[in-house]
């Protein structure tokens, strides 16, 4: 991103701190509005040019009498009157929309300007007027907000953490969506795996997709480097591609492919505009609580079914029992139970879901967690078990957590048989981060010790075959003494079931046998007895001192 946008965001999230709006996610909130009302109007632009130019249907966005409400026309107010202007007519007007542009009025109903100090939104107006959005790709713009969202690595979100890049990048990768499939975050927060969906079709359908380090282009500026000059002396560095898409055959099918709820309309909010800023200004995003049986969903909701889904759900909380939904393969309460049983009812036959989950739900031994794994294994094909490192989530949380990896699929087999034949497992403990450090309120970057790229790699050989031979050593092995620790190894399903379907890694990480002692056995024997003989004599010693001194 040009250093000079950098430069103007850096002064306005400066000037709303010092006007008293402080919280990360509302001045991201409030910058949202604003842009999203520059941006309207350098469409208003682009339909008067296309109109003057006798192309496209000339609708337009805002017809005579509500010309004054266009960015280009306020833009000039002051003081207490552009404050009530923005807040009393601008904002009203955005909302009355429902007719014309839906997703401007669901953007816009129920929004409050915070920014109540004149002279502070004044500041901010001005600078943002300085930034053309038309001349800048869907790329850039995205990396506007991605700038602006990285101010919510400071802070958790209402109980909620930020998936970090590296871990949503592989998650995209392992799912492999593709144009056409429905993709869906039921908890999709800022929009993050959504996004990231975008980036690699975009990269996909592009004639000239750009690797990128996973911690950004600055990066290699800082490191006076070229990307592959870092790769030659970091072989482990984690990379990912983006494109201008310009091969994407059907645009309109993209944008109508990308489901999205969550249960914070402040949350969706910030999600739409990272995903107009992306180019997908029309997503069926939607603010609705996706576990309640009066959570906002339509009957078309329920009954729609995704082929990738991918997600990061709220690990806490215990919802009450009238309020969950009866259609969930589940009786429990907890909420990381509900949102694995919603993703498995919401796939598609044929469809992919890679999903976080905390250590316990699945290892947890009530009759619930159990019921949820045993429908896993026997329903669905269990791809991959990826163990992270505890400190993914730090600095916010240490919790354990694992992704869970697995498809629909399209016919049950025969004869009972469960669906899940083989369980592969893979751990990694570095994912490019230091998971026991915390500087400056970040884990510091640890490229060199990156497990990830390993983790892809060895995915690319597992899908080759088509999941039928997972890489690595089978449960239960015993390594000979000296071998080197294993990264990935596999189990039966007979395994997993006279386990309890537990679905730990660890549980099944082949050992490594302990070396087996040079010496003559003989040898050591003496040795113990020479060793037992002296705590003999010492005791002995202690026993007469001890007699002597009473």
């Amino acid at each position: 991103m040009d250093q000079g946008i950098r430069r103007k965001l850096s002064r306005i999230t400066n000037i709303l701190w010092a006007g008293g709006v402080t919280n990360p996610v509302t001045y991201i909130e409030q910058i949202s509005y604003l842009i999203y009302l520059k941006l309207l109007d350098e469409e208003e632009a682009s339909r008067e040019l296309r109109v003057r130019l006798k192309a496209g249907n000339g609708k337009r966005l805002f017809p005579d009498q509500a010309e004054r409400f266009r960015w280009v026309k306020w833009r000039f107010y002051s003081g207490n009157k552009l404050r009530d202007f923005i807040r009393d007519e601008v904002f009203p007007y955005m909302a009355s929309l429902v007719k014309d542009e839906p997703q401007v009025a669901e953007y816009f109903r129920d929004a409050v300007l915070e920014i109540t100090d004149p002279n502070v939104l004044k500041q901010v107006v001005d600078e943002l007027d300085t930034i053309d959005f038309r001349k800048m790709g869907p790329d850039v713009k995205g990396d506007i907000f991605e700038y602006l969202l990285t101010h919510l690595g400071q802070s958790a979100l209402n109980g909620q953490f930020r998936t970090p890049r590296q871990i949503r990048a592989f998650m995209v990768a392992m799912t492999d969506p593709d144009i056409g499939d429905t993709v869906f975050d039921p908890a999709c927060g800022t929009g993050g795996f959504l996004i990231d969906t975008v980036d690699y079709l975009l990269a996909r359908y592009s004639e000239t997709p750009q690797e990128v380090p996973i911690y950004g282009e600055d990066w290699l500026e800082k490191r006076n480097q070229t990307l592959d000059e870092a790769k030659n002396e970091i072989p482990s560095l984690q990379t990912f591609c983006k494109g201008a898409g310009e091969r994407i055959p059907d645009w309109n099918l993209l944008e109508a492919s990308i489901f999205g709820t969550d249960v914070s309309r402040q949350m969706m909010r910030i999600s739409m505009m990272n995903l107009v800023l992306h180019g997908i200004g029309k997503a069926p995003l939607k603010r609705a609580n996706v576990l309640s049986e009066m959570g906002g969903l339509t009957e078309d909701d329920l009954n729609r079914r995704y082929k990738v889904i991918l997600s990061n759900p709220p690990f806490a909380g215990v919802l009450p029992k009238d309020s969950i939904r009866h259609d969930l393969p589940t009786s429990s309460k907890k909420s990381e139970l509900l949102f694995l049983a919603l993703l498995m009812e919401s796939l598609a036959p044929g469809g992919r879901c890679a999903v976080v989950l905390p250590e316990g739900a699945l290892f947890g031994a009530s009759g619930a967690h159990k019921e949820l794994r045993k429908k896993l294994v026997t329903d669905f094909e269990i791809l991959a078990v990826v163990s992270l490192p505890a400190g993914v989530f730090k600095p916010y949380a240490g919790v354990k957590t694992s992704v869970l990896v697995f498809r629909k699929p399209v016919n049950l087999p025969e004869n009972g048989n469960p669906a899940t034949r083989k369980v592969w497992f893979y751990e990694i403990k570095n994912d490019g981060y230091d998971p026991d450090k915390i500087q400056g309120g970040v884990r510091p970057e640890t490229p060199e010790k990156n497990e990830i790229p390993g983790l892809l790699k060895a995915w690319d050989d597992y899908k080759k075959f088509g999941f039928q031979t997972p890489p690595g050593k089978q449960a239960g092995a015993m390594l000979p003494p000296g071998s080197t620790e294993p990264k990935y190894w596999w189990a039966e399903s007979e395994m997993i079931v006279t386990s309890d379907y537990n679905l730990t890694a660890s549980r099944y990480k082949p050992q490594i046998a302990e070396e087996v002692p040079d010496e003559d056995p003989a040898d050591l024997i003496r040795e113990v007895l020479k060793i037992e003989q002296e705590i003999t004599e010492g005791l002995e010693k202690l026993l007469k001192d001890v007699e002597e001194a009473g």
